[in-house]
């Protein structure tokens, strides 16, 4: 079909054609830019409300900083005050201990020092004791002590021969008789008295007989006198239970000592019966060194127990000297390792604030802590 362009209605035609397709085209065109137009205005509405959540969560987050800064320093603050008690209290448990320690010590060796006094005392009886003996010798020549009489002598060889403490002179009994000397042994056999004799009278009128007669009546006489003085020594100064079970008579002549053991042995018999032995100056010595060792014996048995005592109770003191310098030594120990504890909490702490304050909050979540502290979060 052949169009006549030349024709109006053809022209009209094509003119509304063309028309309508730039129609077609325009409302093509503008479909398609409203479709196009659309996401781009939701990613835009998007993205301002993602700058609007990134703004909020900058201003929150600028107050968790503020926050966990004010939680860091009131944590700082807080950990200076409580190692600034435990170093307090540690100082006073260190300035307590070593306080005790002083006065304990002090004390042990004030005890101590006692203690090796008395030892020392001790040791100074013994060693008197030991010279007493040794002077024996110097007793035994002594003439002017065996040419002596009566009661002036036997005190002079008592004291000569035993301590002052080991006997009395002129000791009144319980019977309420006197006795010239009491020797205090321990029992057995117990206190010993010795009463001074000398039948100078019966004596001399042995010695001054010129007959038989004569002799035979100083024999009588001398019998008479020493039997006297024997049984008076036995009533008077044996008492049971009080004093020893005999007694020593003095004779203060070793010539009259001689003449009655030579020729009056019924004396002595009968002395022995009564429990009541005859001394002379010299047997007197003998015996009384025979006391002296008893009472040597005793003492220094009494003594040795003391020193024993002494001994123990100075062991025991030096035993509890070391458990206090063992307590002394574990609260030195202790003392020192809360302070490493404490100077690892405070380096720990400091090298926190450190980063914190840095704001290295990765280096900070990455180390360990042996105290971790609360984390604040907004």
């Amino acid at each position: 079909m052949i169009l006549n362009l030349s024709d109006p209605l053809v022209l009209g035609a094509l003119a509304a054609g063309v028309i309508a397709l730039l129609l077609l085209i325009v409302l093509f065109t503008t479909l398609k830019a409203a479709r196009v137009a659309a996401p781009l205005q939701w990613q835009m509405s998007q993205l301002g409300q993602r700058v609007q959540a990134l703004s909020d969560g900058q201003q929150h987050l600028a107050g968790g900083l503020h926050h966990v800064s004010d939680a860091q320093a009131k944590a700082q603050a807080q950990m200076m005050q409580l190692m600034e008690q435990r170093l307090a209290d540690v100082a006073d448990l260190m300035g307590d201990a070593l306080e005790g320690s002083s006065v304990r010590t002090a004390r042990s060796l004030g005890d101590l020092h006692a203690r090796l006094e008395a030892i020392d005392k001790a040791q100074a009886n013994i060693e008197k004791l030991s010279g007493d003996v040794l002077s024996l010798q110097d007793i035994l020549s002594n003439k002017q002590t065996r040419g002596a009489f009566g009661e002036i002598q036997l005190h002079d060889i008592v004291a000569r021969a035993l301590p002052s403490d080991a006997f009395t002179m002129q000791a009144t009994l319980s019977n309420g008789k006197r006795a010239d000397c009491l020797v205090h042994l321990p029992k057995p056999p117990g206190p010993i008295a010795i009463d001074a004799k000398f039948p100078l009278e019966p004596y001399e009128a042995l010695r001054a007989a010129t007959n038989e007669g004569e002799k035979a009546e100083a024999q009588r006489q001398m019998r008479a006198a020493m039997r006297h003085h024997m049984r008076a020594i036995a009533e008077k100064y044996i008492l049971e239970g009080e004093t020893a079970e005999g007694a020593l008579m003095f004779l203060p002549s070793e010539a009259v000592y001689a003449e009655l053991h030579a020729n009056f042995p019924d004396l002595v018999r009968e002395g022995f019966a009564l429990k009541v032995w005859t001394v002379s100056p010299t047997t007197c010595m003998a015996t009384l060194n025979t006391m002296r060792a008893v009472l040597k014996d005793a003492r220094m048995r009494e003594q040795a127990g003391a020193i024993r005592g002494e001994l123990s109770a100075l062991c025991a003191d030096i035993d509890r000297l070391g458990t206090r310098v063992e307590n002394l030594d574990r609260h030195f120990g202790q003392a020192a390792r809360d302070v490493a504890e404490i100077r690892i909490s405070a380096e720990k702490a400091g090298r926190r604030a450190k980063r914190l304050d840095n704001f290295d909050f990765e280096e900070l979540a990455a180390e360990p802590s042996a105290d971790p502290a609360p984390v604040l979060r907004g």
